[in-house]
């Protein structure tokens, strides 16, 4: 696959801003290792390539394991997930997929009780961004490169 476009040199703008908000999450509440988990999860559901790679490879540097970074997609059905993380992937996922039926009061007011409500608002932006990210990296070919 080749890339379309270097949509940080064709539009620098907006890229740039991105950039600094996603700057701006690495200074959230939430563990940098939880960050990568969710960054992972929604780039799987979006089938990202690219960002699965970037954030793989991010989480691993953070000291996160190989197994539980191969059960990212299917984490409901190991043990390797704190309730935590749980909770912050059920959110993602309903953002994500939010034409389905939006995030429903069960998982948002569990996330709530969970995190609090400024970890909420980090959380869903976390989630906002990579959506963005994902839809840019997919719309223009962005390339995952082997290591």
């Amino acid at each position: 696959m080749k890339a379309r476009m270097e949509i940080n040199q064709v539009e620098p703008r907006i890229y740039q801003v991105m950039d600094a908000a996603d700057s701006q999450i690495e200074t959230f509440e939430i563990k940098p290792k939880l960050l990568e988990l969710i960054r992972l999860r929604v780039s799987q559901l979006n089938g990202c390539g690219y960002c699965i790679n970037y954030h793989s490879k991010n989480a691993l540097k953070l000291g996160e394991t190989i197994q539980r970074l191969l059960a990212v997609s299917a984490w409901w059905e190991t043990p390797f997930f704190t309730e935590e993380e749980q909770v912050a992937f059920r959110l993602a996922e309903e953002v994500t997929n939010i034409s389905n039926k939006g995030v429903s009061d069960e998982v948002y007011n569990k996330t709530l009780k969970i995190f609090g409500e400024q970890k909420v608002a980090q959380l869903l932006l976390v989630i906002v961004t990579i959506n963005s990210w994902n839809r840019l990296a997919i719309s223009t070919h962005m390339v995952a490169e082997l290591d």
